[in-house]
């Protein structure tokens, strides 16, 4: 594993991230485009208040890191009408079909490398149809 600077410790990042998705994605069946802004509003208020309090030395009022939480949530290929058919008359689900949708992302920073830096997560939503990509930037002050 590469070097980190990070305030909170990876594994624990990695908890919070699925914690944080498992409880917004839980009663979700699959994507609908029209509650997104709802499910990433939910996630990112949910994960900078877990990873503000994480953050927050024993007796201090705040984190002495400034924290940006990005949340994406990538759709799966919806099935075609012929893909429809012909799972229907498998006997199969018509979730997950259509295969999944390409993705890539890249981010840069200029800034201190001793006391800032990224970290980023992918939760599997496969069941439901999609995937939920977390960013978070952390900047010493």
């Amino acid at each position: 594993m590469a070097e980190t600077n990070s305030p909170i410790p990876l594994k624990r990042l990695e908890q919070i991230a699925n914690d944080v998705c498992n409880s917004v994605m839980e009663g979700v069946e699959y994507y609908e485009h029209p509650k997104t802004a709802q499910w990433n509003e939910t996630i990112v208020n949910k994960m900078l208040k877990a990873v503000m309090a994480e953050a927050t030395p024993s007796g201090a009022s705040a984190p002495s890191y400034k924290f940006a939480i990005n949340s994406t949530i990538v759709q799966h290929f919806v099935p075609t009408s012929s893909q429809s058919s012909q799972a229907s008359e498998e006997g199969t689900s018509k979730k997950g079909h259509g295969g999944k949708r390409g993705m890539h992302s890249a981010t840069g920073g200029y800034w201190n490398e001793k006391t800032d830096g990224m970290w980023s997560f992918k939760w599997d939503g496969e069941t439901k149809g999609l995937d939920v990509v977390i960013m978070l930037i952390w900047i010493g002050i």
